[in-house]
């Protein structure tokens, strides 16, 4: 496999494929209709599906996979939007007493403005997803570039006391660019990069996000420190982070429109060789959440995903809450906490994305991170007061090398699990699942918290993760993707409901190694 140079590119590699005329056209099972095939009388779909049969067939049935460069300005450029995107949504959690006191407004109050994100995914999913799977991928990017930019010029116009409806309303609107965002990682990774990257690919975009987190627990204290005596001042701080991130988050948007295309000319992979085989029209995305819903390890995943990000968000969103309570007035030292929780979480996510690219041990992986998240989780939870900053930054890294690390194994393995079934689906489903337990998780951490103490609310967490850990335990490793890139697997793909009859012999597809 090689790079897409342009004029001077090089030839890729190839695999063996039947041609396409030595079979009826395929059939898909991520949503893709039956019988449409059979209504042309073996026709191909259109122009792209011609244009897909000719690459299959060409040089005696075997099919040319390259690289292009451009790839790494795709994620580099989608890493940053997707960065400033958590950054806006932790900075207000993360200095929400200096909030409180410049809005006039409650604690709860203030953790809305991070539920907001929570709260807006659940419904706008699954018309996100749809317009990912039908409109394609740079249109996506865009929106989410855009409304992160819209949202943060917004927030400028907040910059008084009594302005909190105003402030809130440009939360909503970062919150709505951030569906548009989440489910992009394990897409990007598929459609640009090739089967021995494309797990690093998907953590690197994952790792934009916890960096933007990362900078969020960060920045905030240092440009906004805690002066209630003087509102003028506070306004002042603010503005800066405010109006900072507006002027990136325009940059954004433009690089954005420059640097995003729907895919390379060329698929990276066998498997994608294989999705880019069926026409657009063909597409139900109403089948697709059917199977994605009827596939036992997806929803098993799909919960115990959940858990385990719904309690990130919760730790993140009352971490001030939490340090401040043992360790008062360390509101910087708690950003610190924050920061080296999401570092450490980054690394582990790298660690993670390299070690899938070279072991392919999905199960198996993300089974032992999961456990071991939640022993930290319970050394945090009783490490937590004892007096000790340090013990806690350190008990903190160790919590997110392992829980933030996480977050990507999740995405890669629920594609691997759900082929050829849509990634922006799937990954979106994921989310969704995060964002109904974040919410419930930080709504009952939170109460908890401050009615008894953050032991209690951890407490309830490590429980729930502890569930997550025997769902995980639970779920079949079926790594279907995989085995297409490998070319050691017949797959029946099949267009059809799981209760249809019609699964005609002939649609198996049989990937050849060309080794």
């Amino acid at each position: 496999m090689v790079e897409d140079g342009g004029e001077e590119e090089a030839e890729g590699d190839s695999g063996e494929m039947p041609a396409a005329t030595a079979a009826p056209p395929l059939q898909r099972c991520n949503g893709f209709l039956p019988g449409k095939e059979a209504e042309d009388g073996g026709r191909a779909g259109g122009g792209e599906r011609a244009e897909a049969e000719a690459m299959l067939s060409a040089a005696g049935g075997r099919v040319e996979t390259r690289l292009s460069r451009r790839r790494l300005a795709v994620l580099a450029v989608f890493s940053c939007y997707s960065l400033l995107n958590a950054f806006q949504w932790i900075q207000y959690s993360i200095l929400s007493n200096v909030f409180a006191v410049f809005y006039g407004v409650s604690f709860t109050q203030i953790d809305w403005l991070s539920m907001v994100y929570m709260v807006a995914y659940v419904p706008l999913i699954l018309p996100a997803t749809w317009l990912l799977d039908t409109r394609g991928l740079r249109l996506t990017a865009l929106l989410g570039a855009g409304l992160n930019g819209l949202g943060a010029w917004l927030k400028c116009g907040s910059l008084a006391p009594g302005r909190y409806p105003l402030t809130l309303a440009a939360q909503a609107v970062c919150a709505v660019a951030q569906v548009f965002i989440l489910g992009l990682p394990s897409r990007i990774a598929s459609v640009w990069f090739g089967p021995t990257e494309v797990s690093t690919a998907c953590a690197v975009a994952v790792l934009g996000n916890q960096l933007g987190t990362a900078v969020g627990f960060l920045l905030p204290p240092v440009l906004v420190p805690n002066t209630p005596n003087d509102i003028d001042l506070m306004a002042h701080n603010i503005s800066i982070m405010f109006y900072g991130t507006a002027i990136v988050s325009t940059l954004l948007f433009f690089l954005t429109g420059v640097v995003f295309e729907e895919k390379p000319k060329y698929p990276p992979s066998h498997s994608q060789a294989v999705l880019q085989t069926v026409p657009p029209e063909d597409y139900s995305y109403k089948q697709s959440i059917v199977n994605l819903f009827r596939n036992i390890p997806f929803v098993l995943l799909l919960i115990s995903y959940g858990i385990m990000t719904g309690a990130f968000y919760s730790v993140s969103t009352l971490l001030n809450q939490m340090i401040v309570t043992h360790y008062e007035g360390e509101e910087v030292n708690a950003g610190r906490i924050g920061l080296t929780l999401v570092v450490a979480g980054m690394v582990g996510s790298i660690i993670c994305g390299l070690w899938l690219d070279y072991t392919k041990t999905y199960k198996q992986t993300t089974l032992i991170v999961y456990i071991l998240s939640f022993i930290g989780m319970l050394v945090f939870t009783f490490t937590l007061d004892l007096g000790y900053l340090t013990v806690v930054f350190v008990t903190g890294g160790v919590l997110g090398f392992f829980m933030t690390g996480y977050l990507p194994l999740g995405f890669e393995f629920a594609v691997e699990i759900t082929y050829p079934e849509s990634e922006g689906t799937s990954s979106g489903l994921l989310n969704a699942s995060a964002q109904i337990f974040g919410i419930v998780f930080t709504l009952v951490q939170g109460k908890l918290t401050t009615d008894y103490n953050p032991r209690a609310g951890n407490l309830f967490l490590c429980a729930w993760i502890f569930v997550g850990i025997i769902l995980t335990a639970l779920i079949k490793s079926d790594l279907r993707r995989h085995n297409v890139n490998s070319g050691i697997m017949n797959l029946d793909v099949k267009a059809v409901p799981v209760e249809s009859p019609v699964e005609p012999e002939n649609t198996a597809l049989k990937i050849q190694s060309a080794l």
